[in-house]
């Protein structure tokens, strides 16, 4: 158990550091989000197919489907963070696109047919409450509106990446995490081929980043996270999920200096705080 909660935790500070990272590659978003794909895909299913795994997708059919919506979706989610780190910096793109959560809260009823407490219902209006501060404030500020758009469409994307998975009941782990990973590889690929091509110049000072990103961050930060949430419970699974969004907002501000309003402040605190309360309170 020790050892999951290490690899969790891991999992979950790799993730969190994406954007500062991202932010020392000199390429656009789009071909950022492409290379980290790629890379972390192919070394995923080679950390698959060298651990002795098999696929079984051929005999879920349905449940592979529901992998590739997910995947399909978490592609583009990346493609719109990442776009939205560039227009309006880590922190805030990130806090937004943590109001993902509460969405899934809100559609779970319908889609899952969980039951919705209390609790989960105070956790969604403090959630989309502190977005309403974090966008407010960014918007009065002069921050453009589409990188607000950008980390709004993000966070929905991210609710339909997580309740797509969650209907998938015979594939998980690590096979499931490769192939998420494949179709959102796909999709990237395809989605950049079409709009600017799949030429680019790379600097060399660019690769180590660009590795870092695509092998470790992703590669070897999805392997910790979807290889370890099965043997944890789930309230320690979703409490422990906002280390992401803590570490990365802690990151920006200390490596790339990023600053908050005490408005934005409020709304992140919101946003984090009504999280672990909805998953902690059981009413």
């Amino acid at each position: 158990m020790k050892k999951s909660y290490l690899k969790y935790l891991a999992g979950l500070l790799l993730f969190g550091s994406n954007g500062v990272v991202a932010s020392y590659i000199h390429l656009s978003s789009y071909e950022i989000v492409l290379l980290r794909s790629v890379l972390g895909a192919a070394l995923l299913l080679g950390l698959f197919l060298i651990t002795g795994h098999r696929f079984t997708a051929r005999r879920h059919k349905k449940d592979f489907l529901f992998i590739a919506v997910s995947g399909i979706a978490m592609a583009t989610d990346w493609l719109f963070l990442f776009e939205a780190y560039a227009q309006i910096g880590v922190s805030l793109g990130m806090l937004i696109n943590y109001t993902g959560p509460a969405i899934v809260v809100a559609l779970s009823p319908l889609l899952l047919k969980e039951r919705i407490t209390s609790a989960k219902i105070i956790a969604l209006a403090s959630a989309l409450l502190g977005a309403f501060f974090i966008s407010g404030q960014a918007a009065a500020s002069g921050i453009n509106l589409w990188g607000l758009l950008c980390a709004g469409l993000s966070a929905i994307a991210y609710a339909v990446m997580v309740l797509s998975n969650k209907l998938s009941k015979e594939i998980t782990g690590t096979e499931n995490a490769a192939i998420q990973l494949l179709c959102t590889a796909v999709v990237v690929t395809l989605f950049v081929g079409c709009r600017q091509g799949l030429s680019m110049e790379i600097a060399s000072r660019d690769w180590p980043p660009i590795l870092l990103l695509g092998l470790v961050n992703t590669g070897v930060g999805c392997y910790c996270y979807f290889s370890s949430i099965g043997d944890l419970p789930a309230q320690s699974v979703a409490i422990c999920g906002y280390l992401e969004p803590l570490s990365a907002v802690l990151l920006s501000v200390l490596i790339l200096h990023e600053t908050m309003a005490p408005l934005q402040i409020l709304g992140a605190v919101l946003i984090i705080g009504g999280a672990v309360f909805g998953e902690c309170c059981k009413v």
